[in-house]
């Protein structure tokens, strides 16, 4: 903004008086220049309202409201007044003092870069401090998929007709936790063997399931006589809404009587998007199935198996 008013300076000077080119720079600055901020104004607060406004999650506003909070401490000076250079040295000291991983960097970084986009957005500031300062780039681990063999011996060792309904639908349907245990029963269709979850920003979509799936559901729902509205509760007689403590817990602990590592799940969700694209399901689809807002999230998620990879260079290249 400060290039444009002196382009503009530079233009008038041989047109106005001094006077009248100081009276022209002060309007410009008034009219162009940051907004100033009120005595006692939160920005921090404007900032987590309007992300609330978008549709985040109430996780995910707390997620940055403690990152920004965390940083403004550490930095002890008005947002307006952070530079490029605060902001290094503050996610350079955060990684030396926590032994944090570069993804976990990067994630402070993005938050950072979300908050001061929105105060220059609002004029509350002429640049980002983030805008220089570069991604961070993170070594590519392969993350471990679960194989069908390992599919089956989780549903052996289940001892519930929830337990193994829950295990179908998430290794069916790759939903996040965070939908399944909204899930009303009212959501699924059975005959079409679909449900309708709310996903990340409040926004709804379907997802589908196969045919073990449904028939294991259909036992679940009829061994209940319960009148909870909820697709999943408690194994008590409560009839509370399952959580996804709860399934976390059991989850982790079939994954231990079934000798598999690190049972969560995310694990099932990661196993579906990386089974579907190995078997030709085209990666706009996958999106869609996800419930990803961007295909590059996607490709995260989905490791694509390296005998097939060597199979296609076979077919197309050779």
């Amino acid at each position: 903004m400060e290039t444009v008013i002196n382009t503009v300076l530079s233009e008038m000077q041989g047109l106005l008086d001094p006077h009248q080119l100081k009276h022209l720079t002060i309007t410009l600055r008034q009219a162009l220049g940051p907004k100033q901020t009120e005595p006692g104004q939160d920005l921090l607060a404007l900032f987590l309202t309007a992300k609330e406004v978008e549709g985040c999650s109430s996780k995910t506003i707390a997620y940055y409201e403690a990152t920004l909070r965390h940083m403004n401490t550490a930095l002890a000076k008005p947002y307006t007044q952070v530079e490029s250079d605060n902001l290094r040295r503050y996610l350079n000291d955060y990684e030396v003092k926590r032994g944090s991983s570069k993804v976990t960097i990067d994630n402070i970084r993005r938050i950072m870069s979300s908050f001061f986009s929105w105060l220059e957005d609002e004029d509350y500031i002429v640049k980002s401090p983030v805008r220089r300062i570069r991604r961070v780039k993170t070594a590519q681990v392969t993350k471990e998929v679960l194989s069908d063999e390992e599919l089956e011996v989780l549903r052996d060792a289940c001892e519930s007709k929830r337990d193994l309904a829950i295990v179908d639908l998430l290794a069916s349907t790759g939903m996040r936790i965070g939908e399944l245990v909204r899930l009303d029963r009212k959501d699924v269709n059975l005959h079409e063997r679909e449900c309708l979850v709310m996903g990340k920003g409040n926004k709804q979509r379907p997802v589908y399931f196969d045919a073990r799936a449904k028939l294991h559901l259909t036992e679940y729902l009829s061994s209940r006589a319960d009148k909870s509205p909820a697709l999943f509760v408690a194994l008590d007689s409560s009839a509370r809404r399952i959580t996804v403590g709860s399934i976390e817990l059991r989850l982790r602990d079939l994954g231990r009587s079934a000798g598999i590592n690190r049972v969560h799940p995310h694990k099932f969700r990661r196993t579906l998007a990386t089974h579907a694209i190995d078997k030709g399901m085209p990666i706009e689809q996958v999106q869609k199935l996800l419930g990803h807002a961007k295909i590059d999230t996607t490709m995260y998620y989905a490791m694509v198996n390296q005998s097939n990879v060597k199979a296609s260079h076979r077919k197309y290249l050779e």
